[in-house]
């Protein structure tokens, strides 16, 4: 696999951090700044995609909601002793 150089520019603080995090790894600098490129592009990419074939459903007609209403009612309740069942798509 091929591999490419390239610069980024990072504040001190963070640069300071990742040099501590580099030593406690036993890695690289670059070795991290690689993995953390790479898991964020991974991510991106899946996030993306997701929305790109929900917008699919979307305009073909395929897609289905649950009411505003009851997705926050749903979410209020979370960590409560009443905690309510995940309001149904139709």
């Amino acid at each position: 696999m091929m591999s490419q150089t390239v610069s980024v520019r990072l504040e001190d603080d963070t640069l300071k951090q990742l040099d501590m995090m580099a030593k406690a790894a036993d890695r690289s600098r670059a070795w991290l700044m690689s993995m953390a490129v790479k898991q964020f592009v991974e991510h991106e990419a899946w996030q993306l995609d997701a929305i790109k074939k929900s917008l699919e459903k979307l305009e073909g007609g395929q897609a289905q909601f649950a009411a505003h209403e009851e997705v926050a009612q749903w979410l209020s309740s979370w960590g409560t002793k009443n905690e309510a069942e995940c309001p149904k798509c139709g």
